[in-house]
């Protein structure tokens, strides 16, 4: 046999080898849509289940339906409130309101807790003096501060906004605070040594390698604003989602309780969604669990 000639057996393996791994990605893909279907199956038959079993129950009358509702007439309330509006007016109108005062407090909060965060992750003598005060500050139940806002600041947004500011700060705080401490210590390095200031380590190293941990709180935080907004709406405000439970609550309309709280959670929930789109755009070039 000519020595130029090389074995059928040694080259059998490199011609199917990009087939094999193409398929294997084919199955990996398909497996990864099923299971992704059977999620979904799974979470709306849960639901269907327990509204289910929730609305049986009410009906007879195993669960008292004036304390618990059922999601018939929480559908009703809904419906009501899109179509004719609220007492207070539209319905649109008093979810914007709340999302407004959510909203800014949520950047507020998270643009103060980004920057007390880097700043004492970068400055160690700085974040020693402040550490305990920060955790003094963090021991006290932030809902407790609501009636205090509302007496500085009135039944206007003002209150909601300040509710929402301190209960978003603690977290964004931390988490960039960890986020500047756990910067690779060999990229500062070597920013310094090609000459980098103090400023651009911190813009272009610390910032960018701490946005991954920011990140991960923007998600909780938001649901933190809602509640500050919420629980400033409830003890006092002239529109707005809290109010409307408020209100509900003094006429005894378990269904205006209940129903506000699902125009809560689908809120919570597109904004939850946006902030997911929004962090996958941004961190495209990380891998994901199925690429490894």
């Amino acid at each position: 046999m000519s020595p130029d000639v090389m074995p059928e057996a040694q080259v059998a393996p490199t011609m199917t080898e990009p087939g094999n791994k193409t398929d294997r990605a084919h199955s990996r893909a398909r497996a990864a849509r099923r299971r992704k279907i059977a999620v979904m199956a799974a979470r709306v038959l849960l639901l269907v289940a327990v509204l289910g079993l929730w609305e049986a129950f009410s009906r007879a009358k195993v669960i008292d339906p004036f304390n618990f509702s059922m999601p018939s007439k929480i559908w009703d309330q809904v419906y009501a409130w899109v179509m004719h509006g609220t007492a207070q007016g539209p319905l649109g109108e008093q979810i914007w309101y709340t999302l407004y005062e959510a909203l800014l407090g949520w950047v507020l909060g998270v643009i103060v807790g980004v920057v007390f965060g880097i700043v004492l992750g970068r400055i160690t003598f700085l974040a020693d003096v402040l550490g305990p005060y920060i955790k003094v500050l963090n021991s006290i139940p932030r809902i407790v501060l609501a009636p205090i806002f509302m007496i500085w600041f009135g039944l206007g947004p003002a209150s909601k906004v300040a509710s929402a500011v301190v209960l978003v700060f603690f977290p964004v705080f931390f988490n960039a605070f960890q986020g500047a401490r756990e910067v690779d210590r060999n990229l500062v390095a070597n920013a310094r040594i090609l000459g980098a200031s103090n400023r651009r380590v911190t813009l272009q190293v610390v910032i960018p390698s701490a946005t991954s941990w920011i990140f991960t709180s923007l998600h909780v935080s938001f649901g933190f604003a809602l509640i500050g907004a919420i629980v400033g709406e409830y003890l006092g405000a002239t529109k707005g989602i809290g109010l409307l439970i408020s209100q509900s609550q003094g006429t005894f309309n378990t269904a205006g309780v209940y129903a506000a709280m699902v125009i809560l959670a689908v809120v919570a929930l597109a904004a939850e969604g946006l902030l997911t789109f929004a962090e996958r755009r941004i961190f495209r070039w990380k891998p994901t669990g199925s690429d490894s």
